[in-house]
């Protein structure tokens, strides 16, 4: 029986990493009559006022202004407004390519978003179908189709539980009991050195230093608007590599991916041999009890 691939998990955040501004910018708040500067002032301004959450306070903003323009707001129309997202250039192919790359280096592929924007939204963009699971906020709907509550809100250091939920393989929100049980690490699904976050500034740090802490690898993409952000975060040691916003085959970033994934494959290999050699040896240890000098 041939042993299982080794997993490789690509962790998005969205806005202004997969796509080019905020998700709610494309259709939602042009809906409104607002800009993106008056809307996010506004849900900025409201959260700091009453010390609200800055997720919370947004989504509680896009509901008073839909309702205040007697605009409709259902689950399906969120996802309609996901049509509209700009994507960076070879995104739309990337999934294709990086899954096909590391089939043929021996190694399973999954995508995952772990984004502060709606998931509603997020099902609406061409790519919903390529992740394993989409972590965003999220509203819950009564039975005639209207949001009553905030179903998940994901803030930027919330972030890091589904960091752990994708290391685990306990993938549903809802149980804590098993996300919190004691886990060996070479039970785990997906080793952390078998991780790699991408996301595009401050609001990522936590994830990034998580992957950096613990084997995996951040990575920073940019415009010209947040190179200097980027670039800092860089210079600072909060992520391992950074490159232009470009998904394109055989771009810098995807370059850089096929290196991290045949690494992977190379790490994977040498553990089946030492493995192997233990065994032939007939030595009954852990690999993790041989002392290294």
């Amino acid at each position: 029986m041939a042993a299982p691939r080794p997993i490789a998990a690509f962790l998005y955040d969205f806005d202004k990493t997969l796509c080019t501004t905020d998700m709610q910018d494309y259709a939602f708040i042009p809906s409104l009559g607002m800009t993106p500067a008056e809307f996010w002032t506004e849900a900025n301004g409201f959260g700091r006022r009453h010390r609200i959450d800055g997720v919370l306070a947004y989504m509680y903003i896009m509901l008073r202004e839909a309702e205040r323009k007697n605009l409709p707001f259902t689950r399906e129309d969120l996802v309609e407004k996901g049509r509209g997202i700009e994507l960076f250039p070879g995104v739309e192919d990337w999934f294709r390519r990086i899954n096909a790359f590391g089939a043929s280096q021996g190694v399973q592929v999954e995508h995952y978003v772990i984004s502060s924007g709606l998931r509603e939204i997020i099902e609406g963009s061409s790519i919903s179908g390529e992740f394993r699971e989409i972590y965003a906020s999220e509203f819950h709907y009564d039975e005639t189709g209207r949001p009553v509550w905030p179903k998940l809100a994901v803030n930027f250091t919330a972030k890091t539980q589904f960091v752990y939920r994708i290391n685990k393989g306990v993938l549903d929100v809802s149980d804590d009991k098993t996300l919190n049980d004691s886990m060996p690490d070479d039970s785990k699904r997906v080793p952390f050195p078998n991780m790699v976050y991408l996301g595009d500034g401050l609001s990522d740090v936590p994830c990034m230093k998580m992957m950096r802490a613990y084997g995996g690898q951040a990575i920073a993409v940019y415009q010209n608007s947040n190179r200097a952000g980027v670039e800092d975060l860089l210079a600072k040691g909060r992520v391992d590599f950074i490159f232009p916003a470009d998904y394109g085959e055989g771009q810098a970033l995807e370059k850089t991916v096929q290196n991290i994934i045949c690494k992977i494959a190379v790490a994977d290999r040498l553990w089946e041999e030492n493995l192997r050699q233990l065994k032939h040896l007939g030595e009954d240890v852990l690999p993790d009890q041989v002392e290294l000098f």
